[in-house]
């Protein structure tokens, strides 16, 4: 799975401990994820689409092999 928050980050102007603060989890978490070491829950990404008032769909991707 490839995700854009990184991305999206940049967009809001929002630090990986911002955005962890806005989730709360720590800056770690957003950082695994961010280099798709860690899938999130759907919880998370639930609470993520909401900060970056996105979908779901538009902040994570499939790839071929998932």
């Amino acid at each position: 799975m490839i995700n854009k928050i990184k991305v999206e980050r940049a967009i809001l102007d929002i630090t990986q401990e911002d955005l962890a603060e806005k989730i709360g989890v720590s800056r770690q978490t957003i950082n695994s994820i961010e280099k798709n070491r860690y899938v999130p829950s759907t919880i998370l990404a639930l609470k993520l689409s909401k900060v970056f008032n996105k979908s779901v769909n538009d902040i994570f991707e499939l790839e071929g092999n998932d």
